[in-house]
């Protein structure tokens, strides 16, 4: 794993170097940056490392300023004097948020952090290029193809599931999970925007901001106050779906027009 630190101070840079040393073998710095400005040239001109250990009072501003102006996708670790600055912190890649003099089982528990991090991401990403490859199998489809299956992860495999399988996908807390006819529930790695791109519209609906509904899950639909319909879905979600009264119309056409 190859690593960056961002920090001006001397002192604190030689401890933490011998504190990595110590916490993971696995670890390569590959440079040390002492400011704003030197930090902007080296990602200009260098690959992203796989993670970044950086202060964030720099004697040329803060280290914030070098990720809001180079596009980096690197995980950070901050190590810092400071905890006024963890909540901008963790809006950012931050894996950790370590306050000075930084502790070797804390910086331990950080870097264990980064590992599990970077592996689901590394999941998730073979999952999204392993359904784009199964999506290209041959069908007897004509016209645009659109997804014919998800890969979601069961335990410690990926099982493909089918798309006429799908009940519903639903979003919350900025994540998205496949519902399965069965009631089975699965995160993915696409957001509903995506999906409604990757789906046949004859088949599935964008019922709210929440939920995006495959045809054959919508079981009942009521009137509701101010010209809003309320969908019962199978399986039943925990909280009520409602389609708005500026989309009630569509969503009505879509039914009638629908498979």
């Amino acid at each position: 794993m190859t690593a960056v630190i961002i920090e001006d101070e001397y002192p604190a840079v030689e401890r933490l170097l011998k504190l990595l040393a110590k916490a993971d073998a696995r670890i390569q710095v590959v440079a040390t940056l002492e400011s704003v400005a030197a930090s902007r040239r080296w990602f200009a001109s260098n690959p992203p490392p796989d993670l970044i250990f950086s202060d964030i009072q720099l004697s040329d501003g803060l280290s914030f300023e070098v990720f809001e102006s180079v596009s980096i996708q690197s995980l950070v670790i901050f190590t810092t004097s400071y905890d006024e600055y963890a909540i901008k912190a963790f809006k950012l890649k931050s894996v950790d948020y370590l306050l000075k003099p930084v502790k070797l089982i804390e910086l331990q528990a950080a870097i264990a952090k980064y590992w599990e991090m970077s592996q689901r991401t590394v999941a998730s990403d073979f999952a999204l290029r392993l359904e784009s490859l199964l999506d290209q199998l041959p069908t007897q489809a004509t016209g645009r193809r659109f997804k014919h299956r998800f890969l979601v992860k069961q335990q410690e495999q990926l099982v493909p599931v089918p798309v006429g399988e799908v009940a519903y996908f639903f979003t919350g807390n900025e994540m998205v999970c496949l519902v399965r006819q069965d009631g089975k529930q699965f995160l993915i790695g696409h957001t509903l925007e995506e999906l409604e791109k990757l789906l046949d519209p004859a088949r599935f609906f964008r019922i709210n901001r929440q939920f995006l509904a495959n045809l054959g899950a919508i079981s009942k639909i009521h009137t509701h106050f101010n010209g809003k319909l309320m969908i019962d879905l199978r399986p039943a979600p925990t909280e009520e779906v409602l389609v708005s009264r500026e989309k009630a119309q569509v969503f009505k056409e879509w039914l009638e027009s629908g498979e």
